[in-house]
């Protein structure tokens, strides 16, 4: 009998004992740590979910929305609509997507991230990304993290949009290039400023990277959140500026103004 035919069961008995074996391991790891919500950290029946609370505390953006600016409609009046904001003032950017508003569970969500050692949390957040994003993402595409100035990263110890950016290229197979704009001037918060000290606090903000080459690439910015959308818009104007064929932008949370 070919030798083949003896290693063939063994083989398998070999890979059916390491997958009891890594089943067994997570029931134990389940026992001692039951998986707990994202949001809350209470418990849940699998790893990376919400509970039914948070889950109804998400506030998700689907279609009906603004074909540019990716805010929600209040009723469907048919496909690739813009809306007012986007005609009035066009955005820099191409087209932006949203997993959610940024509120309730989002906005825990975000916080945990950034600011309660949360960068566990960028895995399942880049996982709603990567679907929300989907008709932006590809493998012709470069994804570019809205960088942080480096005082802010030393604090923080890591870049929340990078963490993100990673687990969309990993899923949509897109090139991730974490440092092709550097943030070369701390900025403060934009919410609360006008339209002019906006403009201000972002003037001379970022460059493109020494030695990135960005002519003609498909770029899709990633964040985890955008209020003004200031920030977006000001990256775009450089990247284009730079030779960027298109420029998208993906977030896992946007502030919507219903009003």
């Amino acid at each position: 009998m070919p030798l083949g035919a003896i290693d063939e069961p063994q083989t398998s008995r070999g890979a059916l004992a390491a997958a009891a074996l890594r089943c067994f391991g997570r029931g134990a790891l389940d026992l001692v740590l039951p998986p707990q919500c994202l949001a809350c950290a209470k418990p849940v029946t699998e790893d990376g979910a919400l509970c039914v609370a948070c889950w109804g505390g998400l506030k998700p953006i689907d279609r009906p929305f603004c074909e540019r600016l990716g805010t929600p409609f209040a009723a469907d009046f048919g496909p690739g609509l813009l809306s007012p904001a986007a005609i009035a003032r066009p955005p820099a950017f191409d087209r932006m997507r949203a997993v959610a508003r940024f509120d309730g569970t989002a906005r825990e969500l975000v916080h945990r991230l950034k600011y309660a050692d949360g960068a566990h949390l960028a895995r399942p957040l880049g996982r709603m990304m990567a679907r929300a994003g989907h008709e932006l993402l590809g493998p012709d595409v470069t994804l570019v993290p809205v960088p942080l100035h480096w005082r802010r990263l030393w604090r923080r110890r890591f870049n929340q949009s990078a963490l993100l950016a990673r687990e969309i290229a990993r899923l949509s197979g897109a090139r991730l290039v974490p440092e092709a704009v550097v943030r070369v001037k701390p900025t403060r918060p934009q919410v609360g400023l006008t339209a002019a000290q906006r403009a201000e606090n972002l003037a001379g903000a970022f460059r493109v990277a020494d030695g990135v080459a960005l002519k003609g690439v498909r770029i899709v910015l990633v964040d985890d959140v955008v209020t003004t959308g200031s920030t977006i818009d000001r990256l775009t104007r450089l990247l284009r500026r730079a030779g960027a064929r298109s420029v998208d932008a993906l977030v896992f949370a946007m502030v919507v103004n219903d009003g």
